[in-house]
């Protein structure tokens, strides 16, 4: 693939998105083509996930259940948006992705890391950001 990701990744309120806009609009500036996206909640799939995940305050998801609906998100999310974007050559802005995982599920959650490394993998066919 001849694009490039680059992600972003931080607790909530830190400064990703500042950080991604500032980015992108120097990228812009200087005529890269560019795609901003973010996990969870790019394309009509994520975005669906994304308001589960935001309005689960009248049920408690289990750690497991919110890994596998991050992790579906993230496959649909790298096959429908990231790979075609890579592989036009495109520069790929991602606010959070596999490293949230391992943070939030694993540190916060207390999932086993090497399981979530394992679905990361299947996940993403090995896309790993490079930045």
């Amino acid at each position: 693939m001849t694009g490039r990701l680059i992600t972003f990744e931080g607790i909530e309120g830190c400064g990703k998105s500042t950080q991604v806009r500032i980015l992108h609009e120097k990228f812009i500036k200087s005529g890269k083509s560019v795609l901003v996206t973010r996990e969870p909640g790019s394309g009509d799939f994520g975005e669906k996930i994304r308001q589960l995940l935001l309005r689960t305050s009248s049920v408690k998801l289990l750690p497991m259940t919110e890994l596998f609906l991050l992790v579906a998100d993230r496959s649909q999310h790298v096959e429908s948006l990231i790979k075609p974007s890579l592989r036009a050559g495109k520069i790929v802005i991602c606010d959070r992705y596999t490293d949230s995982s391992l943070a939030y599920q694993g540190f916060g959650r207390g999932i086993p890391l090497d399981l979530i490394n394992t679905l990361n993998d299947q996940a993403t066919g090995g896309v790993m950001p490079d930045l």
